[in-house]
Parts: C-alpha cells; sequence; structure tokens
C-alpha cells in the first residue's frame, strides 16, 4: 500500500511535470520574464549609479583644480581649463568660469577689444549659473560683479541704473553664506562708490530714480570691518579700501595702518600689484 501511494505520487507528479511542460511552458516562461527584467534593471541603475559617482567625482576633481589654480595665481591655465565646461548645467563651473574670464580680462597684456569680449562672456556665464541654480551664492555675487563691469562700456546712465540690482544680488549672496567675506566687502564697495559720487554722476542718478541709491563712507567701512573680522587677511583690496575709507573719513592714522597692511600684501595676482601700487603711492602723499 506504501508503495503504490509513493508510485501513485511519483507518477501524478510527474504527470503534472509532464503537464506543465506541455501546456504551461509559455506561462513559465513568461513567469521569469519580470525576474530577468528586474535584475536587468538593477544591473542598469547599478551602472548608471556608477556613472553618476563617477562623474561626481570628476566635477569634485576639476573644481579642485580650478581652486588650486586660483589660489596660486594661474589665471590663463584657470581659464582654459575651465572654458572645457563651457556648457555645463553645473553652476558651480559657471560661475569658476565667469570669474575666471573676468581675471583674464583683468590682466595687463589683453588688448581692450578682447577685454570687452571677455567682460561680455563672464557676464553670460553668471547669467546661465543663476538659471541653473538660483540658490548658489557665488552665482549671484559674481552676476553683481560682472553686471558692474557690464556698466563701465554700457555708459553712466546704465551703470546707475544697474546699481539697484546689483546691491540686491549681493544682498542675496550673503543671505545664502553669511560667512563669505568676498560678497560683504563688495557690498562695501558699492556703499563707497555712491558715498563718493561726483556730482554729475548724482544728477544722473536723481533723474534715473525717483529716490536715487546713497550710502556713506561709514557704512562701507562696516562692511569693509565685517569682511575682515569673517575672515582676516584674506583680500588685499579689502585692506586698500579700508585705508581710502579711513582716508575719506579724515582718520589718517587708522587709513595709514590698513595701507601699509595693503602694501605688505604678497602680491599673488594682477590686482594684489595694483593694489600694492596704489597702497604705496597713497602711503607717499600722505608722508607716511
Amino acid at each position: 500500500c506504501l508503495v503504490s501511494g509513493y508510485f501513485w505520487s511519483v507518477t501524478n507528479l510527474l504527470r503534472h511535470t509532464m503537464q506543465f511542460h506541455q501546456f504551461g511552458g509559455k506561462t513559465a516562461f513568461l513567469l521569469t520574464l519580470p525576474t530577468l527584467s528586474y535584475l536587468s534593471l538593477e544591473a542598469y541603475k547599478k551602472v548608471q549609479s556608477d556613472a553618476v559617482v563617477h562623474a561626481l567625482e570628476k566635477a569634485e576633481e576639476v573644481v579642485e583644480q580650478a581652486d588650486y589654480l586660483y589660489s596660486c595665481g594661474e589665471t590663463e591655465k584657470l581659464y582654459q581649463l575651465l572654458l572645457q565646461y563651457k556648457d555645463s548645467d553645473d553652476a558651480e563651473f559657471l560661475w569658476r568660469l565667469a570669474r575666471a574670464s573676468r581675471d583674464v580680462s583683468l590682466l595687463a597684456h589683453i588688448a581692450a577689444n578682447e577685454k570687452k569680449r571677455l567682460t561680455y562672456e563672464a557676464f553670460e556665464y553668471t547669467k546661465k549659473a543663476l538659471e541653473k541654480n538660483d540658490a548658489c551664492f557665488a552665482a549671484h555675487k559674481w552676476f553683481a560683479v560682472c553686471l558692474s563691469d557690464i556698466g563701465d562700456y554700457e555708459g553712466v546712465k546704465v551703470k546707475i541704473g544697474n546699481s539697484y540690482i546689483i546691491k540686491k544680488h549681493l544682498e542675496r549672496a550673503i543671505e545664502l553664506n553669511p560667512k563669505d567675506a568676498t560678497s560683504i566687502h563688495i557690498l562695501g564697495y558699492w556703499c563707497f562708490a555712491f558715498a563718493e559720487l561726483a556730482w554729475y554722476q548724482r544728477k544722473v542718478a536723481a533723474m534715473i530714480f525717483a529716490s536715487p541709491p546713497t550710502a556713506t563712507y561709514e557704512e562701507a567701512l562696516a562692511f569693509f570691518l565685517k569682511a575682515e573680522e569673517v575672515d582676516p587677511n584674506f583680500y588685499s583690496m579689502n585692506l586698500l579700501m579700508l585705508g581710502k575709507t579711513y582716508l575719506a573719513m579724515k582718520d589718517t592714522e587708522k587709513a595709514v595702518h590698513w595701507l601699509s597692511k595693503a602694501k605688505e600684501y604678497p602680491p599673488h595676482t594682477e590686482e594684489d600689484k595694483q593694489v600694492h601700487k596704489e597702497a604705496l603711492d597713497l602711503l607717499r602723499k600722505i608722508g607716511a
């Protein structure tokens, strides 16, 4: 009975198996598809994930290399490196390229027409950077700087007309990153520029705005000092502007202190060299 029962079970098992292969083979094949598709999808996802990780690592490497070249004052090498990524959708590349374009335009050997081209090119990169990431503080900062540069070619009316836009983007940059000394410095520079605005420029401003932009040397000084507090000795121009602001406020002793620091600042860039020269000239002028 046990043996016959065993053979009945085996026979039934074989019969069901044969029926499965005969009639259910197609079903069995279909049932395996989701598993194979799932495995393929997982493999695809892994490949995609690996590709994304590799791309991110590559991007980080380029940014690190770019920041190193910037710290070394290798302006033209930096520009050539970042120019390869001019069609990038990454704001981190784009604002750095804008800065590099602008820095190249400031080099002494750059011809006037090339300087103008680079200035407008830099502004276009900042616009694209903001389009890609409006929460990028550096994109706002360099948009403000490059928009101001454009004004040098568009005339006093346009430059003053852009002033509120420039200030808005600088304030937004500081809001996004309160520890960025450069943004604070530039806002101080904005205040200084309007504090010393010539009379004819004030008339232009009054024609453009019902309430034209105004600022005081005291406001400018507060921003320059704040920038120095956030990042001491970070920028030769901030040291120079502290000296110039104290001079404008008739505080010669403090002016000499900051102008001397600007003169002694190690010259890494073309701008540092210009700062050194201006600080030296001002110190001689006041007999220090």
